[in-house]
């Protein structure tokens, strides 16, 4: 019997020849992850148990993310911790304010993790990295301090879920965030519980990598264990240029056996929104458009990649922001931020009427630089809307693309792009 590419995947770092879902296997791994929430907890379980050496200081990179530049005294204690560690046992991809970005994007920029790879990050989102090929997944803190020391950790192994996307898009507007949107909407927030998404089809194929990356980003939002595109020439094309390591393709058997297989015809699906309080609480941009909106976000590790950004300054340009409406822009790496500066995007930005920030994870997680106070509405490019994600519990977040996102700053409403940029 034929195996997916996740099985495929975890059986060749658990040095089997097949493995099956249900399974308990150990598997090497080849990149670990934390940031400035996860990493602290992780470092003080690491020397609580007195372990003296990281088990590869090469394998393991922390991103200080959410809370920089330190916007309290907790916060800066918190990135004084990873930094002393770093420095401590010279961490060769350590990456501070100024120098990184937000880690779901910056490891794929860096060639940090490439197809092949298992990846084990302490955040939700690490799952993110499967747009490349590779098995990702998120962790607590505590499993993160574990692979510090061995360089491997167990896994049951996952049921894999085919979603399959064909056709061709009505919309030009039309994106990977609202084929996952509907794929959570029609599911449910728990309808991949522990459970490999394998996105698959001509749709799919047609996606860029930054768009295969948001394709899996959310796949935490419905539950699942992992998200993952199988790689291709588009992918190859991405990562020979940045690779840090060698990779390794896989891909799914013909006769694997799947939990379920879920097809769409993208030509019939609209623009997704996700309504307060739930990424599942899905319905089409055109059916709750006209909604007012009090600030819109456009950033987080699911999208403010440097297409994301074009996206939304093709739409901005020569536009201004809707008056009394504030529209925050952040870059997802300072890489995105020096580039998208050449281009002329921040410019956009800024004539537009937007604030603009360094790369930061910011209102995200209503850490800082946006957050929601209460009965405010905010249209979002980020991933999750549960109450209180992006600040007060009444607050109320719709989830969105950049296309819609921005053409909600310059309306003042929910609005759909066509109706600023036809």
């Amino acid at each position: 019997m034929g195996m997916t590419i996740t099985e495929k995947i975890l059986a060749d770092h658990a040095g089997k020849t097949a493995v099956h879902p249900g399974e308990l296997v150990d598997c090497t791994l080849d990149l670990l992850m934390g940031n400035d929430i996860t990493a602290p907890i992780a470092i003080r379980e690491f020397e609580r148990v007195g372990a003296k050496e990281v088990f590869d200081p090469d394998r393991l990179t922390i991103v200080l993310s959410h809370f920089v530049p330190a916007k309290d005294i907790k916060s800066a204690e918190q990135c004084r911790i990873a930094r002393d560690f770093a420095r401590k046992h010279q961490l060769k991809y350590f990456f501070d304010e100024g120098r990184g970005g937000i880690e779901h994007i910056l490891l794929p920029q860096e060639g940090l993790v490439v197809p092949g790879d298992v990846v084990l990050g302490a955040d939700s989102h690490s799952c993110t990295y499967g747009g490349l090929g590779c098995f990702a997944t998120g962790v607590g803190s505590t499993d993160l301090a574990a692979a510090m020391i061995m360089g491997s950790t167990w896994f049951r192994v996952p049921e894999s879920m085919k979603f399959h996307f064909y056709g061709t898009p009505r919309s030009k507007w039309f994106s990977a965030k609202d084929m996952i949107l509907h794929t959570i909407g029609q599911i449910g927030v728990d309808g991949a519980t522990y459970r490999a998404m394998e996105f698959t089809g001509e749709a799919v194929q047609r996606l860029s990598v930054d768009q295969r990356l948001t394709l899996c980003n959310m796949a935490v939002e419905a539950g699942g264990k992992s998200g993952i595109v199988a790689p291709d020439q588009t992918t190859l094309e991405y990562v020979r240029p940045r690779a840090k390591r060698p990779w390794k393709l896989f891909a799914s058997d013909p006769d694997a056996t799947y939990h379920s297989v879920h097809e769409w015809d993208v030509g019939k699906l609209d623009l997704q929104v996700a309504c307060p309080y739930s990424p599942d609480n899905v319905r089409p941009v055109a059916e709750v458009a006209g909604i007012d909106v009090d600030q819109v976000f456009i950033g987080s590790c699911t999208n403010a990649r440097l297409e994301d950004l074009r996206i939304a300054a093709s739409i901005m340009r020569g536009r201004k922001v809707a008056p009394y409406l504030r529209c925050i822009v952040i870059p997802a790496t300072h890489e995105v931020f020096k580039q998208a500066m050449k281009e002329g995007l921040m410019e956009v930005f800024s004539e537009a009427g937007c604030a603009i920030s360094e790369a930061t994870c910011g209102p995200c997680l209503g850490g800082y630089n946006g957050v929601l106070g209460p009965e405010e509405v905010c249209v979002s490019t980020s991933n999750r809307n549960f109450p209180g994600r992006m600040g007060h519990p009444k607050a109320k977040v719709y989830l969105a693309s950049p296309a819609v996102a921005a053409a909600t700053a310059v309306r003042g409403k929910l609005a759909m792009p066509e109706e600023v940029a036809p």
